[in-house]
């Protein structure tokens, strides 16, 4: 379980001493860490305390070898996180806003580039820097009551965590261009709709459909999720016969390793596989 004051648990794993955490929950269970954004109050809104909490729980969780997927949600049923607290940084500077936005973009790549799969429970508002931390998770779940735009330009900004990059990526230009145009919110059908959220589910049945494909992913060779992941992130700005030599290149490591063996001895003998990431 975790604790009230953001204290990491490892049930049913062995592991560090638990990290002190003051804006975010973070637990390890059963293969998977889920990191909360503690801030229910003011929406899960990042300030400056909260992006190196991230940071050291990324850090934590991708160096655990028990932990096999992870998840990223918001405390409460208000909000995932309702993207940076503009009221810690209405008079910033140029160069401090420029170093903010760097800061932000570094933490949606380096949440892109874990070598792991991440899953972003949506459990309310994704406003601004909310939604761009979702965009870099590798599967977004939404709950109905979910509400999700870029609205940055409400405040006289443009989206500075990867929005203006992510976005079109995923929705196409012309879907981008309107929602950070115009800074309005859409419901979690229409973002369905639009792919920029993989499945809708109902509020109560959010976290069991989050649990129920962690463990789908879970029961799956850890070095080809890997190595998939790595393709598919490099596939958008890769040439087609480039990325198709990598494809080739990891798919000969793959066939060297104990997982695969495993595989194939386990479809022979009528079995389920177990994987142990070799």
């Amino acid at each position: 379980m975790v604790g009230k004051q953001g204290r990491v648990s490892t049930t049913g794993q062995s592991g560090e001493e638990p990290m002190g955490f003051k804006n975010l929950l973070y637990e390890k269970k059963n293969g998977v860490a889920t990191i909360t954004i503690n801030r229910p109050n003011a929406l899960n809104a990042l300030n400056a305390e909260t992006i190196p909490e991230f940071f050291s729980s990324l850090e934590d969780a991708e160096k655990d070898n028990n932990v096999r997927v992870i998840v990223i949600t918001g405390a409460g049923e208000k909000a995932f996180c309702a993207g940076l607290d503009l009221k810690t940084v209405r008079d910033i500077s140029v160069v401090k806003a420029v170093e903010m936005s760097r800061l932000g973009q570094k933490m949606t790549v380096r949440l892109e580039e874990l070598g792991k799969p991440v899953i972003a429970a949506i459990n309310g508002y994704a406003l601004g820097g909310g939604i761009e931390l979702a965009m870099a998770c590798d599967i977004r779940i939404a709950s109905e009551n979910a509400r999700i735009g870029q609205t940055e330009v409400n405040v006289g900004l443009i989206p500075g965590w990867g929005g203006t990059q992510r976005l079109p990526r995923l929705v196409g230009r012309g879907r981008a261009k309107e929602l950070i145009f115009t800074g309005k919110m859409i419901d979690a059908k229409t973002a369905e709709s639009i792919g920029l959220v993989n499945m809708v589910v109902p509020a109560d049945k959010l976290r069991s459909t989050v649990e129920e494909l962690a463990e789908v992913i879970m029961s799956k060779p850890p070095i080809a999720i890997r190595l998939s992941k790595e393709l598919i992130n490099r596939s958008i700005e890769a040439d087609l016969g480039i990325g198709l030599v990598h494809e080739a290149e990891a798919f000969g490591i793959l066939s060297s390793t104990e997982d695969y063996r495993e595989g194939v001895s386990a479809f022979i003998e009528k079995r389920k596989p177990k994987y142990q990431g070799q």
